[in-house]
């Protein structure tokens, strides 16, 4: 049951061994690696003062776990939980976007590098990484066109909606090895190799769940359709290897459930565990229809105007009305010929549908037609954790490969039925992808007038879609205080520093980083993360304490609210529950309204080097 790659027996029947990388390959991660740099660029210019404009929060959080991965690593510490943000009661880091697969082995860079510069190198290393092993895929299991796979895997690695993830989820740009997961799954029914296939299956599926559980899940639903389609169309085929893809499949799956058995548990059943989030707040995020034909912001088409129309989303679907219209003429003139132009056919309209959400959206407006997720209950497990929207990632997998297919088809290159053993000939004409001609393996071309149209085609609906450099912004600076290290003589261990504004998912993005910045060395109430509430159920950051809620009231207010003795001492009991040593005002927009606040509830601060500081040690 091989349906991605039909003609697999061919082309090992005909490859010669590989002596050396092709020029090829080396110019296309050269290519993808330039292109990581140039989406990364506007980090660099400035990498330890800037963050993400469109997520900052986001960012400053993935900041934060790679700081993680490096304290977990210098301390030996559980780096399935964390007690360094939102102490005392910690974080469970396996029910966040904790990307332990990535944080943990990058721990010596981050000792040496920081985690700013860490995170802009990670962003743009994983963006060219997914691409070439896209590539790779490509162009050993699909393709034998260099050219198509190059094309093919550079949108897989750069498509509008992963390019727009980058805004700060450096997560869902990792998907480095979903191309290797699925080539993996579609050899389970080779003969004779169905454990090795599925122990190599096991290893990948058990990796993937440490950085990114939601690509993960939408991989194996790809698969999952993938092969009902497969066995529809090839029904005495899917019947004949059966039994050994099963096998295989139940090889990988036992190694993976073996060797992250514990980290699934700690998730669901750990301490700060939760169940589902308050609301179903991401069951309703569908897609706009609009969208599919709207050109994503970041791109050399783009046009942050529209973004006031359709409004802001994650762009997963902002193809532009080019790649749809190439994609449906490429399906309409392959499907007849081609079984994976069926099963992306099959792919592209099941998951595009069923990305519209509970209620279908046009331009930005509800229309009231009940769309596919109004018959799903908002309670399913896993499937209330989901975004309908992010169901079109698999859609932009599935259009990636179609524009490989449509470039080999436009190369006219074909791969025959395999053919009678023969002794082995020269190879004839230059190389094409998958190895040097040989025999058994014809070439034919297209007369030059249909390449030229099709590939000035295929150029006019990729070529808009060309990643620009993020948007940054310029941060403050964490005060000297904090980064010199002079908040040691007042944080005892034990003990926290409570910064103020205290971090949470809306307030306090530069004292979160705080905790980044200084690689964990102090602890910190609340911050930006997934928790439970009282009802279990996930909420987005600590439950605001008495403080905490005057803290932000009076920011946003621009002035102290009236203040009571109860303020004062509930003020002590919450810093009392946070175990604080000190509160620390650094320079910040509103510092003089917080300087008032914190003052009235505490009495007068000391100026400590380019801080407030009051010293409460002896108060709780």
């Amino acid at each position: 049951m091989n349906p991605v790659s039909p003609t697999v027996e061919a082309e090992s029947t005909t490859r010669r061994p590989r002596r050396r990388p092709a020029r090829a390959d080396v110019l296309a991660i050269g290519a993808y690696v330039l292109l990581g740099v140039v989406v990364c660029l506007n980090y660099w210019v400035d990498v330890n003062n800037r963050v993400s404009s469109h997520l900052p929060t986001d960012h400053s959080w993935f900041e934060w776990l790679f700081s993680h991965g490096a304290y977990s690593v210098r301390n030996l510490e559980n780096p399935l939980f964390s007690t360094q943000q939102n102490a005392p009661d910690g974080v469970n880091m396996m029910a966040n976007t904790s990307l332990l697969g990535v944080t943990l082995p990058l721990a010596p860079l981050t000792w040496l590098l920081g985690p700013q510069v860490v995170y802009a190198l990670y962003l743009g290393g994983a963006l060219a990484a997914t691409a070439g092993t896209a590539y790779w895929m490509l162009s050993r299991h699909l393709v034998r066109s260099r050219a198509a796979a190059f094309v093919g895997g550079g949108f897989l690695g750069f498509a509008p909606g992963i390019v727009h993830h980058a805004n700060g989820q450096p997560n869902f740009v990792s998907n480095f090895l979903l191309p290797l997961i699925v080539v993996r799954v579609f050899r389970l029914a080779e003969p004779g190799r169905w454990r090795r296939n599925g122990l190599v299956l096991g290893l990948l599926v058990a990796y993937q769940i440490f950085i990114n559980e939601e690509m993960l899940l939408l991989t194996a639903l790809a698969c999952l359709v993938v092969v009902i389609a497969y066995a529809v169309m090839r029904p005495r085929t899917a019947r004949q290897r059966a039994g050994t893809f099963a096998a295989g499949l139940g090889v990988g799956g036992g190694l993976a459930l073996l060797l992250t058995a514990y980290p699934i548990w700690f998730q669901f059943n750990g301490p700060q565990s939760y169940r589902g989030l308050q609301g179903g707040v991401f069951h309703s995020w569908g897609e706009d229809v609009v969208a599919f034909v709207t050109f994503p912001r970041d791109t050399i088409a783009g046009n942050e105007a529209v973004e006031a129309t359709i409004g802001l989303t994650e762009q997963n679907t902002w193809f532009g009305w080019p790649l749809v219209l190439l994609s449906v003429v490429a399906l309409a003139l392959l499907v007849r010929r081609s079984l994976v132009a069926r099963i992306l056919a099959v792919l592209v309209v099941f998951f595009s549908v069923a990305s519209l959400g509970p209620e279908i959206r046009f331009n930005g407006e509800l229309t009231g037609i009940a769309g596919p997720w109004s018959y799903i209950p908002e309670d399913l497990p896993l499937v209330e954790m989901m975004m309908p929207t992010r169901l079109t990632l698999v859609t932009t997998a599935a259009l990636g490969v179609l524009l490989a297919l449509a470039w080999d088809a436009v190369a006219g290159r074909r791969r025959p039925p395999v053919p009678a053993p023969r002794a082995p000939q020269p190879a004839q004409g230059p190389e094409s992808a998958g190895g040097s001609e040989s025999a058994g393996v014809t070439r034919w071309r297209r007369p030059r007038w249909q390449q030229a149209v099709g590939y000035a085609a295929i150029a006019l609906a990729v070529l808009p879609l060309i990643p620009t450099p993020l948007p940054a912004k310029p941060v403050d600076p964490p005060p000297t205080f904090i980064t010199s290290g002079a908040w040691r003589p007042y944080v005892p261990d034990g003990r926290t520093l409570v910064p103020v504004p205290i971090p949470s998912n809306v307030h306090g993005l530069s004292t979160l980083r705080w905790s980044a910045l200084t690689q964990h060395q102090f602890p910190i109430p609340a911050g930006y993360f997934i928790g439970p509430n009282l009802d279990g159920e996930g909420v987005f950051g600590a439950p605001n304490r008495h403080t905490s809620t005057l803290i932000y009231r009076s920011m946003d207010a621009g002035e102290l609210p009236e203040l009571t003795d109860e303020d004062r001492q509930r003020a002590i009991e919450d810093l009392r529950y946070w175990r604080a040593s000190v509160v620390v005002l650094g320079a910040h927009p509103k510092e003089g309204v917080l300087r008032d606040l914190m003052t009235a509830l505490l009495g007068e601060p000391q100026r400590v080097d380019d801080v407030w500081l009051w010293d409460v040690r002896d108060r709780v």
